[in-house]
């Protein structure tokens, strides 16, 4: 509720809609500032993490590198994540942000040239412990979940690993 009230204040937008996990505003550039509070484990913590994406004609161009080799080009909000991109854009990556970005499992686990990885942002301890555990892992892998989009991300590549490791099955392969 913090982060609406502060909408609120703001003299140059206006609060269109409001929920308890959730926020919209119009800001007087047509754009649309919208937050989504996000809630996610790390031991015994429970943690929350709000995103903010303003939505706009002003995209961010992504280019995924999946599997099987084939290049998909989409384009993303600033303040999405890479995991919102890919769920927007209905990809078929397989298995591909199987908790939904609650930071519980390495399904989102992407890999970066080094010069994109190093402008992506300092990597959270509870992404590290994550990442421990995808297949594949490189010195340029961050979770796609964690990485959120800005203008100077503009034609990013990220290339998705051969495989995928999900934390949350077990060794019989339920859930």
């Amino acid at each position: 509720m913090a982060l609406l009230t502060a909408f609120r204040r703001l003299s140059h937008a206006s609060l269109v809609y409001s929920q308890r996990t959730a926020a919209a505003v119009k800001l007087t550039s047509g754009a649309w500032l919208t937050g989504q509070r996000r809630h996610f484990f790390h031991g015994d913590e429970s943690k929350s993490l709000i995103c903010l994406s303003v939505r706009s004609d002003n995209k961010v161009t992504v280019h995924f590198i999946n599997r099987d080799g084939e290049k998909i080009t989409v384009k993303g909000s600033p303040g999405d994540s890479l995991l919102d991109v890919v769920i927007n854009e209905d990809l078929d990556i397989d298995g591909f942000g199987a908790c939904e970005g609650t930071l519980a499992c390495s399904t989102c686990h992407l890999i970066f040239d080094e010069d994109v990885y190093n402008n992506l942002g300092r990597v959270t301890d509870e992404e590290m412990d994550m990442l421990d555990l995808a297949y594949g892992l490189t010195d340029t892998s961050r979770l796609g979940c964690q990485i959120c989009l800005t203008k100077s991300l503009d034609g990013i590549v990220a290339k998705v690993p051969e495989s995928v490791a999900d934390v949350r099955q077990s060794q019989d392969g339920s859930y």
